[in-house]
């Protein structure tokens, strides 16, 4: 019953934030409700035993992309109503109707969907199977064994595009 509360609580969350997102006609506050978005969004993740999604939400979307958002408006010097001002004469009702018309048939097929009867579940619960706790230690375990190559070259890459973004800023200074 407590994880069914949080659940609702955190649907809530996102969908106000989500909505004041859409609404609001200052881009920071507009940044701050996606903070609130992406932060619900990794609670329910985190309710749903994928912890390790939880914690990347909130590394990559909170830690990466929204301060790169927050950075790239101090930096513009521009007024932050007008920004928002200009994308909201461009909204069409078109936009809105397809939103509404995919939330929807999302929400109708969550209703219809018998959820006893889907073949992963019923298996787990003949075998008396439960999701385990945590992914964290089970996927550090894969990555510095089965796919521990992939993941010291996904870390060169990563290196060689750093360093290749901080040579080509030191040249359009100079």
């Amino acid at each position: 019953m407590i994880l069914f509360t949080f659940t609702i609580f955190f649907g809530i969350l996102i969908l106000v934030a989500s909505l004041y997102l859409f609404f609001t006609s200052n881009i920071l506050y507009a940044a701050l409700s996606l903070l609130f978005t992406f932060l619900g969004i990794s609670a329910l993740y985190a309710l749903l035993g994928a912890d390790f999604l939880a914690v990347t939400q909130v590394v990559v979307y909170v830690g990466g992309i929204l301060v790169l958002l927050i950075f790239g408006i101090m930096l513009t010097h521009q007024s932050p109503n007008d920004i928002i001002t200009e994308k909201k004469q461009k909204i069409h009702k078109g936009s809105m109707l397809v939103g509404i018309l995919c939330f929807g048939i999302l929400v109708r097929n969550i209703y219809l969907t018998n959820w006893e009867k889907l073949p992963w579940i019923q298996k787990a619960q003949q075998n008396n199977e439960y999701i385990q706790s945590s992914t964290i230690p089970h996927l550090g375990t894969r990555l510095m064994t089965d796919y521990l190559l992939p993941f010291e070259l996904v870390g060169i890459l990563l290196l060689v595009i750093l360093i290749g973004t901080t040579l080509l800023i030191g040249k359009n200074k100079t």
